[in-house]
């Protein structure tokens, strides 16, 4: 070997020690910097010839497995979607109240019952019959604080939801510029360890949102796709499109659609791609399944809680009086009209009587004497004949009113041995003529069949969802109903329509829209979210008369009749004695019957729909048990897949992130490297020295 040759081996050999040195510096820098990989220098022996000839020093490169990269941020996908659930329902935990708690809606509910067993052994003592009458108004007050917070939690899921979008977008931008320089470095045979460091967080960042499917090509290109197959970027970018959030609560929100990113940077043409699922994963999926499914869902609950809750408590005040009897009765809006069928079967007594409780008049008016053809305006004529004149009944713009003539009052009272009843509900209640729970509307269901008349006109309209049970949007129909046209032709236009892809629709026993899925559908829920109608201009909707979910029951609008806020002893809870004659004592004083009632219904068992029946007391415990297993079950996922989470960050930084020990020891040897060709490269030049030197002489 020449002094020449030993000269460039000595001089690779101190390239290439610094080469690793260099490395080595910027590994002990980045340290604690995350997502770092640590470099390699690779070696490989020069070749000159056929002969060895030092030392070649390539490019750094990352010491990095695109396996355990790709876990990362599969479990990073898991981890947001699991944050965005738990925090979220653990906001709503909370609203409902701990255990113990005074204010909370489980301690509200309660109270209702514990208020009326302490009226059966009060004899209807003021106080405690205020003590009742607040722990109702306490509840429904309750009830729709929390109804207004769920939707506040909406309006927040949707907010975070619309900056998330947007996050996402920032990120896809910053990803496909950090493709184009890796690309442009890899084409010049240059390493961009940097820049893929960069992208490589940008990355785990972005699954963190939305969970996705990473691809490396050739040319260093990162292909990312969706879940579910939608390309989000390859050589073409392509951006989320959604409108900024509005701030408020919407019944329906739209798909994020994706777009393709022109030259200049504007949106182009649609893909015809859709994000419209909680299977997109990350906190982008964790927003919508709160948006679109858990948050409905809990406000459905609530729904059909208070609907429950109104018709029990409505059934037993309609029973029953005040002491002494109100001078008019006037119902809540039914949305009936006169010549509709009036439907019920079995007996009611009504009764005109005298302020201290004697009896003026009785009517046990036979409703199924009054034939299967007879109409709302029948019963009214029979009630103004029976009575002759102590009393007078009309039904007015949906409402039906019975007032006593001059000082006397009015009562009505069911037949114990035949009851009248229309769907489930006796005549006082459906009319809403003396409810405890009042409001705009009657509440609970109006017995409605297919044959009756809907009532609608154009230019009216409903329109429907059907969501599945992820709480993606599987059909939507748009119902405008023609004038004349029965209820059987308003199901028989949802059956024609998209939602009989995934089930039909029909009116239950109690006139309820019910939803029954086809056989591969597990389940789906109906709602309404748009609904312009009015039953003949009395004000009640199509949705607010069939009940096709528990968002319709009323809860709104519901309080506490205001006479009896007002006054406790217009509480209904005395009982008309059916079998008294004209000048004998039918109500009375001390009567508190009405107080047992209320105790023995608030556990008696209640058609709530969608094939629910239960008691009010168990189905408030079911109801709110169940969010708080839903939180304790979300918080339990969560430090699951933050614990899987950073184990396969672990995993992947124990075997590319920076080893402080090891980095040393590797400038030790590195150092010793350079001395060592550092020694060669003096030792040959002393040697041309000497050579130079003898051939001077």
């Amino acid at each position: 070997m020449s002094l020449s040759e030993i000269l460039g081996s000595a001089l690779s050999g101190l390239n290439a020690a610094q080469a690793g040195l260099r490395s080595a510096s910027n590994n002990i820098a980045n340290v604690n910097t995350p997502g770092y990989a640590r470099e390699r220098v690779p070696l490989q022996t020069g070749v000159t010839a056929g002969q060895v000839s030092g030392v070649r020093t390539l490019e750094a490169v990352r010491v990095a497995d695109r396996f355990l990269e790709a876990t990362v941020y599969r479990r990073a996908g898991d981890w947001g979607q699991a944050e965005a659930v738990a925090n979220s329902l653990d906001r709503l935990q909370a609203m409902l109240g701990g255990p113990g708690d005074a204010s909370g809606l489980p301690a509200r509910l309660d109270a209702i019952g514990a208020a009326a067993v302490a009226m059966t052994g009060a004899a209807g003592s003021e106080p405690t019959l205020r003590g009742f009458i607040g722990a109702v108004s306490q509840a429904l007050s309750s009830l729709q604080t929390l109804d207004g917070d769920i939707a506040g939690l909406r309006v927040d899921a949707e907010r975070e939801f619309s900056y998330t979008v947007g996050t996402i977008n920032n990120l896809l931008k910053r990803i496909d510029a950090l493709n184009d320089s890796v690309a442009r470095q890899a084409a010049g045979g240059r390493a961009s360890n940097g820049a893929i460091d960069q992208r490589m967080s940008a990355v785990e960042e972005l699954a963190g949102l939305i969970r996705i499917e990473v691809r490396e090509g050739e040319d260093g290109r990162l292909t990312i796709d969706t879940a579910g197959g939608a390309t989000l970027l390859d050589r073409r970018l392509r951006l989320l499109d959604y409108p900024p959030s509005e701030g408020s609560a919407q019944p329906l929100y739209p798909a994020v659609k994706l777009r393709f990113v022109e030259v200049d940077g504007s949106l182009g043409a649609d893909t015809g791609e859709r994000l419209d699922s909680p299977a997109v994963g990350g906190r982008l999926g964790g927003l919508m399944d709160l948006r679109d499914r858990r948050l409905p869902a809990f406000a459905e609950e609530i729904g059909s809680l208070f609907g429950g809750l109104a018709e029990s408590l409505n059934a037993v005040s309609n029973a029953g009086s005040s002491v002494p009897p109100p001078a008019r009765l006037e119902g809540a809006q039914t949305g009936f009209a006169a010549g509709d069928r009036l439907g019920f079967t079995g007996r009611v007594v009504i009764a005109a009587l005298h302020p201290d409780g004697v009896l003026a008049a009785s009517l046990a008016l036979d409703l199924d004497s009054l034939g299967p053809g007879a109409t709302i305006q029948d019963a009214v004529d029979a009630i103004n004949a029976g009575l002759g004149g102590s009393a007078n009944a009309s039904f007015v713009g949906g409402r039906l009113t019975i007032s006593g003539s001059g000082s006397l009052g009015v009562a009505v009272a069911q037949d114990p041995a035949n009851p009248s009843d229309r769907a489930g509900m006796g005549f006082a209640q459906l009319f809403g003529l003396n409810d405890l729970v009042s409001g705009p509307r009657t509440f609970g269901p109006t017995g409605f069949t297919a044959a009756d008349p809907h009532g609608f006109a154009p230019p009216q309209t409903a329109e429907f969802v059907l969501r599945g049970p992820d709480g993606r949007v599987l059909a939507q129909d748009s119902l405008s109903p023609m004038a004349g046209g029965s209820f059987g032709d308003l199901v028989a236009s949802l059956n024609a329509g998209p939602l009989s892809t995934f089930g039909s629709v029909a009116l239950d026993g109690r006139g309820r829209l019910a939803f029954t899925p086809v056989a591969n559908l597990p389940t789906a829920s109906l709602s309404v979210v748009s609904d312009t109608s009015s039953r003949f201009g009395t004000g009640r909707s199509l949705s607010s008369l069939l009940l096709p979910s528990g968002r319709e029951t009323g809860l709104e609008g519901a309080t506490v009749r205001p006479d009896i806020a007002a006054s406790a002893g217009r509480l209904p809870l005395a009982r008309l004695n059916i079998a008294a004659t004209v000048g004998t004592k039918a109500l009375g004083t001390g009567d508190n019957r009405g107080a047992n009632a209320f105790v023995d219904q608030l556990r008696a068992p209640v058609d709530l729909g969608r094939e629910r029946v239960a008691g009010m007391e168990g189905y408030a415990s079911f109801v709110l048990g169940q969010a708080g297993l839903d939180a304790a079950g979300a918080k339990d996922r969560l430090d699951d897949m933050a614990a899987r989470r950073s184990d396969a960050v672990n995993r992947r930084d124990s075997y590319s992130g920076v080893n402080i020990d090891e980095e040393l020891a590797s400038l030790v040897t590195l150092q010793n490297s350079y001395s060592a060709a550092a020694r060669v490269m003096t030792t040959a030049t002393q040697m041309y020295d000497t050579l130079i030197g003898m051939v001077g002489r």
